[in-house]
């Protein structure tokens, strides 16, 4: 142990590094469900200090001899960057987050990692510019409602945007509107905080915590939903399939087009009664399957169909609902969203 490192701090770091290896290994059983335990695997690398046992198991998602290729390469890749510029490779990370901006990825994730990489080391400029890129081709000013993995987008941008000195946009008045801290957004992200962290004022002392306090509770609330409430979505074949082994399920899934219709009234409902974060998952029925017999229940049992959605959704199998501007409809039409289901 080292003579300047408090002994618990050594357990913390054990303790992420066991994690890990567990989830390494559980990778090995769920190929499936590698990518999603990789990337956590990674993650409580980065937590212990192996930030280069983490770049490698970026690196093995990414390798061309992979088993299954990545869902999210540019998420990935963002992840890696942003691990190799915290242990002195700033110059392979910033070839990268440049790959990754080029690539304008209609996914929120890899936008708000750059730009938070670009943050972090004091870029300001930079990480305005891709926040700002982000928010362009995913969120326009006037969306009234925007998708819930685009809110730290527009945070981010916010808090930069602050720490800048820049005047309020269309995009920041959006941000202070879906804000639920209770503290506003301008108080949050005031460069000045930092300052009366060091105040010897009981008042400005008081004040701090108490925004700290809030910054706390949006943490905890993002953190409490790790995972879309989200739909279950039956391709045409698997329906066909799923009610040819279990025609009792007909009574759930009349047919194909309702089921589909059925999937887009029931997001837009949740939607109007201000549930964040949806999604949908799409099912295969042997995956239905082996969840059943996982849950000693038959797959004829309807309830089970919901605990099914759930366990893809926490599995990070997840799309989110509504797609973006532009992109193709979630049925697999191949027609684009607002032209299909979004136009109903």
């Amino acid at each position: 142990m080292r003579p300047d490192k408090p002994a618990a701090a050594d357990h913390v770091e054990a303790d992420h590094i066991a994690e890990a290896a567990r989830l390494e290994r559980t990778a090995g059983l769920y190929p499936e469900d590698a990518e999603q335990l990789l990337l956590q695997a990674a993650a409580h690398l980065e937590l212990a200090g192996a930030r280069d046992r983490a770049t490698a198991l970026y690196d093995r998602l990414l390798s061309a001899d992979a088993e299954r290729p990545p869902a999210s390469p540019l998420l990935i890749r963002a992840l890696k960057a942003s691990n190799l510029w915290e242990y002195g490779h700033e110059a392979e990370a910033r070839a990268i987050i440049d790959g990754v901006r080029a690539t304008a990825p209609r996914d929120p994730a890899p936008w708000v990692i750059v730009a938070e990489s670009l943050e972090s080391h004091d870029e300001l400029e930079q990480a305005h510019a891709t926040f700002t890129e982000a928010a362009a081709l995913l969120l326009p000013p006037e969306t009234p409602d925007p998708p819930y993995a685009t809110h730290p987008l527009l945070f981010g941008r916010h808090r930069v945007r602050r720490m800048l000195g820049m005047d309020h946009d269309a995009w920041d008045a959006l941000a202070d509107r879906i804000s639920t801290s209770p503290v506003p957004l301008d108080e949050l992200h005031d460069p000045k905080r930092t300052w009366s962290l060091g105040s010897e004022n009981p008042a400005e002392l008081r004040a701090e915590i108490t925004r700290l306090q809030a910054e706390l509770g949006s943490y905890r609330q993002a953190l409490s939903r790790p995972f879309p409430v989200a739909i279950l979505h039956w391709p045409a074949p698997e329906l066909t399939e799923l009610l040819t082994a279990y025609p009792s399920l007909t009574a759930e899934y009349p047919s194909h087009e309702e089921h589909l219709a059925t999937i887009e009234s029931s997001l837009r409902e949740l939607s109007a009664s201000g549930t964040p974060n949806l999604g949908i998952v799409t099912g295969t029925v042997p995956s239905y399957e082996a969840f059943a017999a996982s849950e000693g229940t038959s797959p004829e049992e309807p309830s089970l169909l919901p605990q099914y959605a759930t366990t893809l959704a926490a599995r990070g199998r997840a799309a989110g609902w509504p797609p973006e501007r532009g992109a193709e409809c979630w049925c697999g039409s191949g027609v684009v969203y607002g032209e299909c289901h979004g136009a109903q």
